[in-house]
């Protein structure tokens, strides 16, 4: 079951004055928004083949395809925040804490299933 996390806040200069904070997936955010548009849909068409009353393997299927590519778009997730908000930490605490997060974050997608 997917939780939704509340928006985490930022000390950094860049949020302190307002801008909008550098996230790790800045730089691929239009693949990412890409990849996730492609599984929206795979999810319509799942919704489809249930209203079609269509075969329950075909349907476990096309889960099966759903949860690769978003196994995908969370890894990428992943390894944008280790190279960009851990690596890039401002202090050595900072980055102690975001290396915390990242093990929860990665001990909760290894636990799903």
């Amino acid at each position: 079951m997917l939780q939704l996390m509340p928006p985490r806040t930022t000390s950094t200069p860049a949020a302190r004055s307002g801008a909008a904070p550098v996230r790790g997936y800045t730089a691929t955010k239009d693949q990412l928004t890409d990849r996730l548009a492609r599984i929206e849909g795979q999810v319509r068409g799942i919704q489809r083949m249930v209203d079609d009353d269509r075969y329950c393997i075909d349907i476990l299927t096309q889960i099966s395809a759903i949860q690769a590519g978003l196994d995908k778009v969370a890894l990428g997730l992943l390894d944008d925040h280790a190279r960009t908000c851990v690596i890039g930490a401002e202090d050595a605490e900072l980055q102690a804490d975001r290396t915390q997060e990242l093990m929860g974050a990665v001990g909760r997608l290894m636990r799903r299933g």
